[in-house]
């Protein structure tokens, strides 16, 4: 798949190239060199920017749907995105909530309000761009932020009330500032992007679930190590991002399974589980259907835990 847009179509002379893909009055980005990948089950979307847009080049495997791969994570009936871009290969499905549906070919442009799903229609690959809603990454219409598809992780130090009152102001302190480099130690290991602290709580996103997980629980030991015992709540799914902020419905999720976690606990939706599924020496274990508080439905939570390598 990353052989679109690589044939060579003609030799161009007097072109200055510029290290930095521009040259004034034009700004150039290489979609084979992304600023952002975000991977999903039966899918990737390759993301630049470009003039404050975003420029999403997505590829999705015959089988994937919206419907049955994208409404976990997003948790609405359907896409509230505007898309416009471009079918490369494939052919891409689409029904309006009113129940109009067509099939899109290669070569044709689009123009897809809010309040749609999409699939892959037939047994090929599909390649489209997108440069107004990038399938989950787009720019959120009223806020002034961009809707990206991330994983959440959420951590907080077990009884840090009880603990604080018990060591005192200025013990407790020096505790607290010896978590915070521990996590934002760890947070580079694992590429992780800080997006907020509440005393002695951390909000990270992740474009991997994966490497959330497996950063979730090198916390817990590095912190356990210095006798510090943490709780992690872990969900996948569509969040906005504005001045440095993350907000939006799976940024409460993930705090709420951070909530019902036990200490020294890493605990993840289902929809992080999927997403992470494959990654080798993880664990699962299943802790029921819980109604979290202020979410509409249940979600089915899965403690994790790492397994030792295969010698």
């Amino acid at each position: 798949m990353g052989a679109i847009g690589r044939k060579k179509v003609g030799a161009a002379r007097n072109v200055r190239q510029s290290p930095k893909g521009s040259i004034k009055g034009v700004e150039v980005r290489d979609l084979r060199r992304p600023e952002a990948v975000v991977s999903y089950p039966l899918g990737e979307n390759q993301q630049v920017r470009l003039a404050g847009t975003v420029i999403s080049r997505i590829v999705l495997q015959a089988g994937w749907s919206w419907e049955e791969h994208a409404r976990p994570m997003v948790g609405t009936g359907s896409c509230e995105l505007y898309h416009r871009g471009v079918v490369l290969e494939g052919r891409l499905g689409v029904r309006t909530d009113a129940g109009e549906e067509l099939v899109i070919g290669p070569d044709h442009v689009f123009d897809i309000g809010p309040g749609h799903v999409i699939w892959v229609d037939g047994d090929d690959e599909l390649v489209m761009l997108d440069w107004a809603g990038g399938a989950g990454f787009g720019v959120a219409p009223g806020t002034g932020g961009l809707r990206v598809i991330r994983t959440i992780l959420f951590t907080d130090i077990v009884d840090s009330t009880g603990r604080a009152h018990r060591r005192g102001d200025a013990a407790w302190k020096h505790t607290v500032d010896m978590h915070d480099d521990v996590v934002r130690s760890v947070l580079t290991t694992f590429g992780g992007e800080e997006m907020g602290t509440a005393g002695d709580s951390f909000l990270v996103l992740f474009d991997s679930a994966e490497r959330a997980i497996r950063c979730a629980l090198a916390l817990v030991g590095a912190l356990a190590a210095i006798g510090i015992s943490i709780r992690a709540g872990i969900h996948s799914g569509e969040v906005i991002l504005a001045d440095r902020q993350a907000r939006g419905l799976a940024i409460h999720i993930a705090a709420r399974i951070e909530a019902s976690a036990a200490p020294g606990e890493v605990l993840v939706s289902a929809v992080t589980r999927e997403l992470a599924e494959g990654g080798q020496d993880l664990a699962y274990e299943t802790r029921g259907r819980h109604r979290l508080k202020g979410v509409e439905r249940e979600h089915e939570l899965f403690s994790v835990s790492a397994t030792p390598r295969a010698q």
